[in-house]
């Protein structure tokens, strides 16, 4: 099987954990893996402190986190085709939406969120699950 893995990351461990699964699930079918982070708005701040001028870009952080994941993934599995892109949304809209558009065959998310209130509000894991056109795969990333 060629084509597409997508992995969703927020930056936490267990995002990466998902990530490192979905690396060695896509390798072996011989797909490439698309990292995928979400940001909530295109945000841009600009923080002065003294002569110092800082500017914060939700969607230049997500890109950064992406590629960051991507990187340590390219590091664990030599050889896997990894790529990252930042979206603006909720993350269950942008990974299904992404899915979508790139034809990918399996979205992989952990299953974080889906116990006690988590699991009555919703999680990613679950609207995912229930909203994508492709095979999902929930990682137990979480007891």
């Amino acid at each position: 099987m060629s084509g597409t893995v997508i992995v969703g990351v927020d930056g936490s461990e267990t995002s990466f954990k998902a990530a490192s699964r979905a690396v060695a699930i896509a390798a072996g079918l011989g797909a490439d893996l698309s990292v995928v982070t979400a940001h909530a708005k295109d945000n841009t701040e600009v923080i002065r402190s003294g002569g110092d001028t800082f500017i914060l870009d939700d969607a230049d952080q997500a890109r950064k986190l992406a590629e960051s994941i991507a990187s340590r993934l390219r590091e664990v599995t030599p050889g896997a085709t990894v790529h990252a892109m930042a979206v603006k949304g909720k993350p269950q809209e942008v990974l299904v939406a992404e899915a979508a558009r790139s034809g990918a065959q399996l979205i992989v998310v952990g299953n974080v969120g889906m116990k006690g209130l988590g699991r009555v509000l919703g999680s990613v894991a679950s609207s995912v699950a229930h909203s994508a056109s492709c095979d999902v795969y929930i990682v137990k990333t979480a007891q």
